[in-house]
Parts: structure tokens; sequence; C-alpha cells
């Protein structure tokens, strides 16, 4: 199966594990839907000479059975009506990254626990394999498109690592709103044995100005992250790169944090508007910032990392002003308060669902659309079990 899938051409991955599961496992259909940049539908991916592809239609991520698979991220049984075949949805994830559902028919004589236990190593490596894929092919971004992308958003979402991730310390998710339209917000993450890095940017301006704006912060900042100095410094390279590119007439604002693995100390610099938010046990709370100049508005600033804690069962919430400044149609804003409690009411979701459950919650105060940038981020820490 290994070898099939890897000796495929990108495009036709789908194709090459139908061929190898039908030999294997007697299976019937084999089909990949992946969540679109909204994370409201699953798209079906739809390859050259598919004979099932044209067929295939947008799922639900909230009312069909792939989507409540997707949603547990555990494989789930749906039996065929007057057939003698089960529908197995199986979740393609990677490292914590939710990218869709595999269902595979099988006759139900063959469909049998150690089966199913098969099926799923099987979507885990054909999510792999999908991520390397996109190096050399469009077919899988076009999948996740319900609708055409900005320019802007089609940069912003190329600059992301992922919009999830887990660790044995960690797990992180988060989310980019309106997806199809996003110009400012950004995340980004990266970690190794000792820590992990962590930086939340919102750029000034709107469309193609905006993205521009960010790209440069984000790749001045992973330029100084990986010369190996510390998040102060990083910041301040940063913010040199920006200010001798627009002189102080455009500028980013940025939380940059560093976590140490072992001891959940963490070090930040909060140099503009994202705010931090704690959820420690059942208190909600704000944690407070010493502010500094945003990246890029003045030359040479200095830039001080300041130092607080996190414990075991943490969660950490990275919110933009796109969404604690959000106004109602009445004109009145979201809020602390309104925010504390969207915080509390997600607090059993996984970190990967909670980003969604906030923006959603967010759209219904506004009910108007916004063209606002809004960005959520969770990040659950676990820390490291005493040896």
């Amino acid at each position: 199966m290994e070898r099939a899938v890897r000796a495929a051409a990108p495009h036709d991955l789908v194709g090459a594990l139908r061929g190898a599961l039908a030999t294997a496992y007697g299976a019937a259909s084999v089909t990949l839907h992946l969540a679109d940049y909204a994370l409201t539908v699953l798209r079906p991916v739809n390859g050259a000479g598919d004979p099932a592809g044209p067929a295939a239609e947008d799922l639900s991520l909230h009312n069909t059975p792939e989507g409540r698979a997707f949603g547990s991220q555990e494989p789930r049984e749906q039996e065929v009506r007057h057939r003698d075949a089960v529908d197995h949805h199986l979740p393609v994830t990677v490292r914590g990254e939710r990218l869709g559902i595999l269902t595979v028919r099988l006759p139900g004589g063959l469909s049998t626990p150690e089966t199913v236990d098969d099926l799923t190593q099987v979507a885990d490596l054909l999510g792999h394999e999908i991520l390397v894929a996109e190096r050399d092919t469009d077919l899988y971004q076009r999948a996740r498109r319900a609708s055409r992308l900005t320019l802007a958003a089609e940069m912003q979402w190329e600059l992301l690592p992922a919009r999830a991730c887990t660790a044995r310390e960690y797990a992180i998710g988060a989310q980019l709103e309106p997806a199809y339209a996003i110009h400012g917000d950004n995340f980004d993450w990266a970690s190794d044995a000792n820590e992990l890095t962590l930086a939340v940017t919102n750029g000034m301006g709107e469309g193609i100005q905006a993205s521009l704006l960010t790209n440069l912060a984000v790749n001045a900042l992973r330029n100084a992250r990986r010369a190996g100095i510390g998040i102060a410094d990083q910041a301040a390279l940063a913010d040199q790169a920006l200010y001798e590119q627009h002189r102080g007439a455009s500028y980013v604002s940025t939380l940059l944090l560093r976590f140490e693995l072992a001891t959940g100390r963490v070090e930040a610099v909060d140099a503009g508007s994202p705010e931090l938010w704690r959820q420690r046990d059942k208190t909600v709370e704000r944690v407070h910032l010493d502010a500094q100049l945003p990246l890029g508005m003045f030359e040479e600033s200095d830039y001080v990392a300041q130092s607080f804690q996190v414990l075991p069962g943490d969660r950490l919430l990275f919110v933009s002003d796109g969404v604690y400044a959000a106004v109602s149609p009445q004109g009145e804003a979201y809020g602390e308060r309104a925010l504390a409690r969207a915080i509390g009411a997600t607090s059993l979701l996984p970190a990967a669902m909670v980003p969604r459950a906030v923006l959603r919650e967010l759209a219904e105060y506004r009910v108007a659309e916004s063209t606002d940038d809004a960005l959520v981020l969770c990040l659950d820490w676990f820390g490291r079990p005493e040896e």
C-alpha cells in the first residue's frame, strides 16, 4: 500500500490508493474529501480519470457522518442501504492538522476491527503524501476552495505553517476569517526539542498592501529566529527590516512568545494589538503584558522580553483586534466579557476546534458579514510529565 501511494503521480494519490485497496481489501469505492478554508464543508478531490469525481458533492462538517468523523477524529462506520456494504469514514490528519476524510466502502463481511485499524494507517499515510504532493500539483489546493480566494488571501494562506499542530507538550489550533478574503492577520510557529516560538501578527492596511506588509514581517521574524537569537532581538531585527522598507509609514502589530518545553517558562514581546487570554481551571482572564511599539513604526526601537509561567492544563487564546473590537449592529463592541464567555463556552473542545467555534459565535454577534480580519489561535499546554 505504501509503495503504491508513494510511487503515484502527485495528482493521482487517490487513484493509486483506490486500486491498492480494491486489490487488498475488495474496496468497492474510495473517495477523499478535504476541509475548505473556512472549515464549513468537506469538498471532494476530483482527480483526472476519477470515475466517482464528477458525482461527488460538498458535505457539511456539522450534520453528516463524514463531518462527525472529522470533528471527533475517530473512524465512523455507515451501513449502505440495500447493499451488503459498509462505508468507513477515516480522518486524514497530519500532526494535528485536520485535512479531511477518506471514505472506503467495503463488503460487509470484510469490515472487521483489524481492517479498520489498517485503513486508519492508510489514511495517515495519505495525509503525509498529500503534503508532499502539494509541492508539485494544485489539485488539493483547488479542492479546498468553496469559492475563489482573493490574491491577498492566497498570499496569507501560503505563508501559514498549518492550521493545527500537536506535540507531547502542547496542541495548537488557529483560524483566519474571512477565510477567502483575509489580508493582514497571520500566525506562525516553529519548535525543536527545547522550545516553541509562536507569533501572531497584524499588518496595517487592506488588501495586497496589508498582505505584503505581513509577508515581510513574518519572513523577517523567521529569518531572525532561524539565526538562533532571542525573541527580543528577533523583534528588533524585524522592526529594522520594516522601517527600512516603509520608513514608519506602515507597521505591524505582533505578539511574539517563546515557550521552554521542559519548564513551561514563557518569554513574551507584546508589540501591538493582538491580545493574550488564559483559561486556568474555570478562570478566564486576560494576560496583561507590557505594551511596546509595533514593528516598523520608528527607527531602531528597543524590545524587552518579559516572562510568565504556564501550567499543565492551561489554555491560551490569542485574538486579533478584529475579534475583541468587533461591533454589533447596535454599535456595541464585542469586548472582554463576551470574549471571556466564548472562551469558557468552548472549554471542552480540543484546541483545533476552538478558533472556529469562537469565530462562529463572533459572526452571530455581528450578524452582518465583516471585511475586517479576525484571528483566533488556541494553545493547550500539557507540559512534560515528571520522569
